[in-house]
């Protein structure tokens, strides 16, 4: 009665988190374990879900509306430079009820196992996004673990697996801002990426949910490195981490016309609309910049509060994106259980986001990872604890 490819998922890393911090906290507890933003949403948001509440009186199309296709079409165009004219927003952007909901759904468009052949391989980094590795198994697909470690600038070389990996691959997965290590890659990355999935049939899910919450510079996009041709490559973003609405479950996926289309027709028969009142909210944050700017600013505070606690101790270093720390403690399931003894600050174990190589290594299994969401005097505090816990004179 249940789907045996259940049994090949692990348990969530919050499960396991769960499971590892049985005891009572050391101090009054302080969660920065899980990437959920806790500053202020804008003040719009209320008003507009209030002033489109006779919306929730209708099924809502899959597709949106065209106000919030013409909004997220003008926001991709200036934010990533594309080609004027070269984006069509009726037919290369689809709504999502957050971008997790279609990075698990991608793979069930592009994925095609046959009886006879072996399964079709997936590419992702190492370590990585739970979901990639989920939707990946209930597919019937099979996981390729690419190494993102120091070594490799905390970003996969797909480039680098042999030809018959390559050309088995139905997908692959690249998140830019990294997840967990804030790893950004480059323009010419990107397409050289870009140019491998053309060449061996593959599909790009670029996932850039982080896009927004970057340091210095703003980080290029996969739509940038097309130069005007998308074919190959959808694009994932999400409204949780750039305007702090992570309850308002908006996000959306861009590219290739021809894999929007298909995506359409795969979400008619699963019914994950968004609802009108969060479309219209929706549309009018992509429209709106100062309060991106603002909640990045909040962001930048907070990692230079880590700079000044930390140095360069714990292999400190500023993330090009996102708001992670990802900091080598020599073990971090044990770091993780001594924080929470110790401190009362919960964090995540490194080694719960990645699965060990062929060597046996799990690549996250020396760091743990730190989300700066909380407010600026409370991350401070935690940072202290963590310092004095962990950081030996």
């Amino acid at each position: 009665m249940i789907n045996p490819r259940l049994d090949l998922l692990t348990d969530y890393p919050f499960q396991r988190l769960t499971a590892l911090l049985q005891d009572p906290p050391g101090a009054e507890p302080i969660n920065l374990s899980i990437g959920e933003p806790q500053h202020q949403p804008p003040a719009m948001v209320t008003r507009i879900l209030a002033e489109q509440a006779a919306g929730w009186g209708k099924y809502p199309p899959t597709i949106g509306t065209p106000p919030f296709r013409t909004a997220v079409g003008a926001w991709l165009t200036n934010r990533f430079h594309l080609p004027a004219g070269a984006f069509d927003a009726d037919k290369q952007i689809l709504p999502l009820a957050g971008s997790r909901e279609g990075l698990f759904q991608v793979i069930q468009i592009v994925c095609r196992a046959a009886p006879d052949q072996p399964p079709p391989l997936v590419l992702m980094p190492n370590p990585f996004y739970q979901v990639y590795a989920g939707a990946t198994y209930l597919a019937g697909a099979e996981p390729v673990f690419v190494p993102a470690s120091r070594e490799s600038g905390f970003l996969p070389d797909f480039s680098a697996l042999p030809e018959s990996i390559l050309q088995r691959a139905a997908l692959a997965y690249l998140c830019s801002p990294a997840n967990p290590q804030g790893a950004v890659a480059g323009l010419s990355s990107l397409r050289r990426t870009i140019a491998l999935a053309r060449r061996y049939g593959f599909v790009l899910a670029a996932d850039e949910c982080y896009s927004e919450i970057y340091d210095q510079i703003a980080p290029v996009g996969a739509l940038e490195a097309c130069g005007g041709d998308f074919a190959n490559v959808l694009v994932f973003h999400s409204l949780s981490k750039r305007s702090s609405v992570p309850g308002l479950r908006s996000g959306f996926v861009a590219g290739d016309a021809r894999l929007i289309d298909a995506f359409r027709r795969f979400r008619a028969y699963s019914g994950t609309a968004m609802p009108l009142p969060v479309v219209a909210a929706s549309t009018a944050l992509w429209q709106d910049e100062t309060h991106v700017v603002e909640n990045r600013a909040l962001y930048r505070a907070k990692m230079d509060a880590a700079a000044a606690i930390f140095g360069d101790r714990l292999g400190f270093y500023r993330p090009g994106g996102g708001f992670y720390l990802w900091l080598d403690v020599g073990d971090g399931e044990k770091a993780a259980l001594r924080l929470w003894r110790e401190a009362g600050v919960r964090v995540l174990p490194g080694a719960y986001l990645g699965r060990p190589g062929p060597d046996g290594v799990n690549p996250g299994a020396a760091f743990v990872r730190i989300a700066l969401v909380q407010d600026l005097a409370t991350t401070e505090r935690a940072l202290e604890r963590i310092a004095n816990t962990l950081v030996t004179a």
